[in-house]
């Protein structure tokens, strides 16, 4: 609950009562805000969510008794504090000004306040409306998400603050390409391996910096083989095969010969497989090396394959 509420002793409270019966609230008079007799209240007050709100009544010489009020409970009679909020405090009660002090705003804060006097026998009232602001927070955002190509996406990032916060969405990786959705929510139809990487969410509405937070997705697809070229090597020289290949998650290669499977450490020979390559090297190529190998790539959605000779100087041959 908000600032408010009288001791609970019973005869403070029969105090209060005949209070706002007879001098702050009496019934049948509604409140007058800006009475040309009387200098208004402060305008709106605007504050943050943690800082301290002061609230401001101008007075003269023709008052004789004050008042703060939040909605129906009192806070200050003069210098006499009604309330049980340790946040509020009395700034000032002097001929020229009544203040009081609010620290540790909170959203139940926000609401009219009502400084109220008595003048020539007739009490009159000034509101000031309190607004608390509440910088974004997200609260939920799409976990990381791993899918194969083709399929659809559907991120989501919620955020709250005060006032509602503005929410985007954008792909920063491999590189930032702009603004791709203003909505809480960010759908992708038949998503491509192009569109993988990370998508940023970012809440705002001014009141602080935004808030971003990042969703990683992962598009799955078959191995395609970029680059695999024959090379000519010469009798007792070193050579090289080359097979790179492009996959999610990445390809596991096999070579052959002829129809012949190539054994990790067969003699003479090493294969070297990394994320995206496979590497054949011939220490010392002999005769028998020379012909026609294959690389196959494959991943759990599929495998590809690619030819290439290694052949001697001289040698007519493909690619």
């Amino acid at each position: 609950m908000g600032v408010g509420g009288c001791l609970a002793l019973p005869w403070r409270c029969l105090v209060v009562l005949c209070l706002r019966l007879l001098f702050l609230v009496p019934a049948g008079v509604p409140v007058r805000s800006g009475d040309a007799t009387f200098p208004k209240a402060m305008d709106n007050v605007t504050v943050r969510q943690g800082e301290s709100a002061t609230l401001r009544c101008s007075v003269d010489n023709r008052v004789t008794r004050v008042a703060w009020l939040n909605r129906s409970s009192i806070l200050y009679a003069g210098n006499d504090k009604w309330c049980l909020d340790p946040r509020v405090v009395l700034l000032a009660n002097t001929k020229t000004q009544y203040s009081i002090l609010i620290q540790d705003v909170d959203v139940y804060d926000e609401g009219p306040y009502t400084c109220s006097v008595q003048t020539d026998n007739h009490p009159k009232t000034s509101r000031v409306h309190l607004i608390v602001q509440v910088s974004p927070k997200i609260t939920e955002i799409s976990s990381d998400i791993s899918i194969n190509e083709g399929g659809n996406v559907s991120l989501t990032c919620i955020a709250t603050g005060r006032p509602d916060p503005t929410i985007t969405w954008r792909h920063i990786s491999p590189k930032a390409v702009g603004f791709i959705s203003e909505d809480e929510y960010l759908e992708i139809t038949g998503i491509t391996r192009e569109q993988s990487g990370e998508y940023e969410c970012s809440a705002s509405n001014d009141v602080s910096a935004p808030v971003v937070q990042r969703v990683k997705v992962t598009v799955n697809y078959p191995p395609y083989i970029s680059d695999a070229k024959s090379t000519g090597v010469p009798v007792g020289q070193k050579g090289i095969l080359l097979c790179e290949a492009s996959a999610v998650p990445s390809a596991e290669f096999q070579w052959y010969k002829d129809d012949k499977r190539l054994a990790e450490g067969q003699k003479g020979l090493k294969v070297e497989n990394k994320a995206f390559f496979s590497r054949l090297t011939f220490f010392n190529v002999s005769e028998q090396d020379y012909g026609n190998y294959t690389c196959v790539a494959s991943n759990q959605l599929g495998n590809t394959n690619a030819s290439m000779i290694l052949y001697g100087p001289g040698a007519v041959h493909d690619g």
